[in-house]
């Protein structure tokens, strides 16, 4: 009876130690499957996730802009309108191109005429018989050996020559001067748009005339005039 019992109880305690280590892998694969899987983080990930926040910082701590006067001054002297365009003045660009454009035309335009009439007149008083360069400056229909050998049609259009020539030189000049003029004022406008960059333009930036009545005093009348208020 001893021997039977002995033996249920070894047959008992193989089996339930059996059934343990059969559960140890379930239990291990349970406890897998239940927890995620870390994924490495690739160094090139980091590197765009520093670079973005190194872009951020530098974007928001960017110092705001002023103009240099020197390099503004500098710039327009180069080209003009450079100078508008280094002070972030825009819409002055088509200005100052059109004017520059205008002036370059104008001086090459009258230049040419001047040259035209003066090779003309020139060329009539000194040897208009071997010369051509007149020869525009008269009707087709007419004969050109009259102004050679009439001396009263030579001198009346050597004299409308002398006043195109004339007319066409203080054009250009003018025209010279002008351009000048209109480049110191780009230098000037660049020189003073860089130092007023800044300048506070607020609403509190005011000036008022108004009438004020001044009462009687000891030593005065009652009186009325102007005053004139400046808030700054």
């Amino acid at each position: 009876m001893r021997i039977g019992l002995t033996i249920c109880t070894l047959c008992f305690l193989g089996s339930l130690s059996m059934n343990i280590k059969a559960q140890e892998p379930l239990v291990q694969d349970t406890v897998t499957a239940g927890k995620q899987p870390v994924k490495p983080v690739r160094k090139d990930t980091v590197s765009r996730a520093k670079t973005a926040v190194l872009l951020d910082t530098i974007v928001f701590n960017k110092p705001e802009f002023k103009p240099d006067s020197k390099k503004a001054v500098i710039y327009s002297a180069i080209l003009p309108g450079l100078g508008q365009f280094y002070n972030r003045k825009y819409w002055k660009l088509p200005i100052v191109l059109g004017g520059a454009f205008g002036f370059t035309y104008a001086i090459t335009w009258n230049g040419a005429r001047y040259n035209e009439y003066r090779d003309a007149y020139r060329d009539l008083i000194l040897n208009p018989t071997t010369t051509t360069s007149w020869h525009d400056f008269i009707s087709p229909n007419e004969n050109r050996e009259d102004y050679i050998n009439n001396a009263s049609m030579r001198e009346s259009l050597t004299s409308r020559l002398k006043r195109g020539k004339d007319f066409y030189r203080r054009n250009r000049d003018l025209s010279i001067i002008a351009a000048v003029g209109v480049y110191a004022l780009c230098m000037i406008d660049a020189y003073v748009d860089a130092q007023l960059y800044g300048f506070d333009i607020s609403p509190d930036l005011s000036m008022r005339v108004e009438p004020v009545v001044w009462m009687p005093t000891p030593y005065s009348q009652a009186s009325i005039g102007l005053q004139c208020k400046i808030n700054f």
